[in-house]
Parts: structure tokens; sequence; C-alpha cells
């Protein structure tokens, strides 16, 4: 109540000052939020962070994942990897928590070991892992960090050693031992930024020259009508699904495509882009019921086959902003809202048809939340704002415990579960911040590309001419 009336109040003055015969314009009116309040809303992230790595360093200290509700801890693999201390030091860096930070670096430096005899599944630990640890040294400068780094993507490369290119979907840390022939595009071709900063940093190709290859792999088995599927065999490049979406397990394709190009400039990767997504606006993209959806459809005819969409397509506004396809971001994110508020969290899966949740999980997703941030910061509208103060109060409300914040079973009866997943830490909470310190001025959007973990890498540290040389395109 007090931050509408504060905001009636600035109206009020506004239309005051305003001549009756002229109409106010619309950008003036999207920068009316109440800047206190909006402080107060980033300072309460901050608070909520750092409540929340306390109860994993309480609870589940050196482990991968927090549990909130047994107040315990739960590994990926065998042996933890330190996932979640990996995937939350760019946000506490951002957050200004120096002492949190610190301890972290200590530790990977000092007591992170990876050589470890087990399976890691690559792209999982691409992004998170070699992910947090480039931004770790890109923030920190510390080059025993970057020597971590290596040391995880060296163990990473054996994984890219098939007939295509394509890596496997696991690798052993210790024995170099790929396995898994089958993997989703998002699998086989989402590494050629992490791989991309790898090379610039240490001024060898061959990291870039590996993600880069897999890439293409993909792109050169699109169909007759410039689709691509979404599962295919590493070591014969056939299609084992032909179905084309942007949804979970292809989404970071497409958003690899643009970030990679817009931090190091490979015009291959900008031909590719180019290429690629107006065949997903063509033949995916459908109007129902007021709302803008991207379908399922056959790579080869673009028939539609599905109306299933994950919450992890609403990615796809920010990446259409960012690229400077702002108003169709603008309608798509309007979609991901009326979904959001139609349980109060978003479910999993959707049939946007049927209007059924097929799996009603909410996981504390960035997705819908990342949007709004970048459309916020490209617009200025501060109906970008509002949503991720919407979307703030109802994960406070549904997946906050007495320690940190938990995964929601099922959003129709909000019974919660007892997870908390390292991208909370690395990116939901990261955007929350963002979006609401955003006119203090202390994060430069534009001089700054996330990978799809939110981990940040900033473009002016990044010189094209030298890029192309230490990336070898």
């Amino acid at each position: 109540m007090k931050k509408l009336s504060i905001f009636l109040v600035l109206l009020a003055i506004v239309f005051a000052c305003t001549p009756s015969d002229q109409e106010l314009p619309q950008e003036e009116l999207s920068f009316l939020i109440d800047t206190s309040y909006a402080s107060t809303l980033a300072a309460e992230v901050k608070n909520e962070t750092a409540r929340t790595w306390e109860a994993y360093r309480q609870y589940a200290w050196g482990h991968d994942v927090l549990a909130p509700l047994s107040k315990s801890y739960k590994d990926w693999y065998a042996e933890p990897l330190y996932i979640s201390p990996i995937d939350a030091y760019s946000t506490l860096h951002l957050m200004g928590m120096k002492k949190e930070t610190a301890e972290i670096e200590r530790y990977v430096v000092d007591s992170l070991n990876f050589d470890k005899n087990i399976d890691a599944k690559i792209f999982e630990v691409n992004i998170r892992i070699l992910g947090g640890l480039l931004a770790m040294y890109g923030l920190s400068e510390n080059p025993q960090v970057l020597a971590k780094a290596r040391d995880f993507a060296d163990r990473m490369l054996p994984a890219f050693d098939t007939p295509t290119g394509i890596p496997t979907y696991w690798v052993n840390l210790k024995t170099g031992e790929p396995r898994g022939d089958t993997v989703n595009v998002a699998e086989a071709a989402t590494y050629t930024m992490e791989m991309g900063v790898l090379s610039y940093y240490t001024q060898d190709p061959k990291y870039y020259q590996a993600g880069k290859k897999a890439t293409l792999a993909i792109f050169d088995r699109r169909s007759e009508i410039g689709l691509i599927g979404d599962v295919i065999d590493v070591q014969t490049g056939e299609w084992v699904r032909r179905q084309s979406h942007i949804c979970a397990g292809v989404d970071s394709y497409y958003e690899y495509l643009y970030k990679s190009y817009l931090l190091f400039g490979d015009p291959e990767l900008k031909k590719v882009w180019e290429e690629s997504i107006p065949k997903v606006h063509q033949y995916l993209a459908e109007e129902h019921e007021g709302n803008l959806w991207y379908a399922r459809a056959n790579m080869d005819t673009g028939e539609k086959e599905s109306a299933v969409v994950t919450l992890y397509d609403a990615f796809f506004p920010a990446l259409m902003a960012l690229s400077g396809d702002v108003e169709r971001g603008k309608r798509h994110q309007t979609t991901w809202q009326w979904l959001w508020n139609q349980y109060g969290l978003e479910p999993m899966v959707y049939d946007y048809k049927a209007k059924t949740p097929n799996y009603p999980v909410y996981d504390l997703n960035p997705e819908i939340i990342e949007s709004a941030y970048y459309l916020y910061h490209i617009t200025s509208d501060s109906t970008y704002f509002h949503m991720n103060e919407s979307f703030w109060s109802d994960i406070k409300k549904y997946c906050g415990t007495n320690v940190a914040f938990t995964s929601v079973q099922d959003v129709q009866t909000m019974e919660k579960k007892d997870y908390m997943p390292t991208f909370f830490l690395a990116e939901t909470l990261k955007y929350f911040y963002l979006t609401f310190s955003h006119h203090q001025g202390v994060f430069d959007f534009d001089d700054h590309v996330f990978n799809t973990e939110a981990h940040q890498f900033k473009r002016s540290a990044f010189d094209k001419t030298k890029a192309k040389e230490y990336l070898g395109y």
C-alpha cells in the first residue's frame, strides 16, 4: 500500500505539471517507478540470498545441492563436485558479498580436485562448473582459478572425440572414458561460449573449435526447410527424433548461436543464427486464444505436432529482445506471464491447447524472470519491473522455507519438495536483484553477456581481433 500511495502521488505531480491539452509520452510514464521501493526490494533479495547461502554453508557445505526441508544435502554423483558454490559465486560477487566469494575462491584453489572416478553429464557441468569457474576467473583474475577451469575442460574434451564432433552424454572425469551416444540438441551444442572464453583466456583454440564443431554438426543436419530435430546419435549423426522446437532439450542451442557471436564476433555463428531463427518463427510460432506460443513441429514438413511447452521456453523473449526483435519478445513474455498467473507459479510442462500441466513441478526456474529483466532494461517499461515484483512475491509465498527456498512438487497444490537447484543462486536471485537494482546503475547490461546459467562475462574484455586469433575462426 505504501508503494502504491507513493506511485499515485508521483502520477499526480506529473499530471499537474503537464498541460491539459498535451498527452504525457508513454516512455515517460514507463520510468515512473518508486526508486526507494525498488532499492528496498533489491536489499531484500540480497538479504534472502545471504540467508540462502548461509543455509547452504550450514547444512550442505562441500556438497552439490541444499535440501532445505530436511536441512541436509544431495549430491549429483557418488562424489560431490561442489556445484552450488561454483554456481553461486558470480551472483554473490555481483551483490558485493566479498567474504563469501573469498571463501569459495579459497576452496576452489586449495581443495577442489576433479580427478574423480565419476561419469559427469557434459552439458550440465559445462554450463555450471566450467562456466562458473571462468566467470570466477574473469571477476577475480586469479590464475589458479583459470588453471582449475582448464583442468576441468581437458577432462571434458574426450567426450567430443566422436565421428561427428558431437559430444557423448557422459565422460569419466578420471579416465576420460565417454559413454552415451544419444543426446538432445542442447546437450549436443551448448559449448561455444564457455569453450570460447577458455580459448581466449588460454590463447588455445582447441576448446572453441571443439564446441563450434559440435554446433555446426547440428546445423549441417538441418532439414530441407531449415529446421533441426531434437535428439541425435553422436556416432552416426542420424536424428533419433525429428521433432523441432525451442523447449528444454533444444533451447540453449539457439541462445548460444547469438550470444557467442555477440561475445566473440565469429561471423560464421552469425550466419547460422540468421539462417536458423527465421525458420523458428515461420514454422513454430502459433497464435492460440490471444497468446503467442512456440509449438513442436516435424522438422521435415513443418507440420505442427504438439502444443506441449516447457517453462524453459520462457528464455525466448529475452533472446528475441537482445537480438532486436523486441515487439515479438514482448508478446511472448505476456504469454508466459499469463501461464504463471493461472497457478501462481509456472508448471514445468504445459499443454496450451489441452490447458493442462503435464508435469506440474516448479523448480525455482529463472527463465521468465530473466526475460522480464531483459525487457525492462531494453524497453525501460516498468511493466517488466512489476512483473518481476509479482514473481518475487509468489516465490516468497510458495517456495520460501525457514532456512532458504525450495522447489514445488505441484503448482496446483503448492506441495513443496526437498530440493533447491543450483541455478536458483546462479540465476533466479541474480535476475531479481538486477531488476530491482537497475535504477542504481551499478551493473552495465550492455557490456555483459550471460551464459545460459547466468554467469556474466564482460564484452569489453574480449577484443574481437584477438578473439579471431585465440579462438581460431
